[in-house]
């Protein structure tokens, strides 16, 4: 029998997916406001923006998860870390029920060498059976049994229990060297 991989679990919105770059423009054009992911400095963008915890509701439409960017270097530093590590995305979606049909198509379109059986759409990530977690949100790790890893984002920069990657190299360094 072969050697056991250790696992990897991946978030998806800020951290494969470039969301709040998408929140920004929709929210700006639809509100006439200049908010730049700078305003956010230990901030989400309902807590800076005019409406509120109204733009969650920019979640509801199904289409607006769609043609989000992939954030830089994803892909590549994905695909080599599955040479060495056992990978799935693992994606808060039960926030956000009708998000899991853009959310599953955005991942086929970006991630096709990630197989279904690796994509856990699910709630509390403590579920998940894995080493590490890489997440931009620190409350996700409370109760998960392996290694939080933050995945920098505006709201999280003053977070400072978790070892942190700034972006898809720093994860190459950590994982990969």
């Amino acid at each position: 029998m072969g050697e056991t991989k250790q696992r990897i679990a991946i978030d998806m919105d800020e951290v494969i997916a470039d969301t709040l770059d998408k929140m920004l423009e929709r929210y700006n054009r639809e509100y006439e406001d200049t908010i730049t992911p700078q305003h956010l400095h230990g901030k989400k963008l309902r807590h800076v923006a005019k409406c509120g915890d109204q733009v969650s509701r920019f979640f509801d439409d199904p289409l607006f998860l769609r043609d989000l960017k992939v954030l830089p270097d994803s892909q590549d530093v994905i695909r080599e870390l599955q040479t060495r590590y056992e990978i799935f995305i693992a994606s808060a979606a039960m926030e956000v029920p009708a998000s899991f049909a853009a959310k599953y198509e955005w991942l086929k379109e970006h991630f096709p060498f990630i197989p279904n059986s690796h994509i856990v759409f699910c709630g509390d990530k403590s579920i998940i059976d894995a080493d590490y977690l890489i997440d931009d949100h620190a409350y996700q790790f409370a109760r998960f049994r392996g290694q939080g890893i933050l995945f920098s984002a505006p709201h999280n920069v003053e977070e400072t229990r978790y070892p942190r990657v700034h972006n898809w190299r720093d994860v190459a360094d950590m994982f990969l060297k």
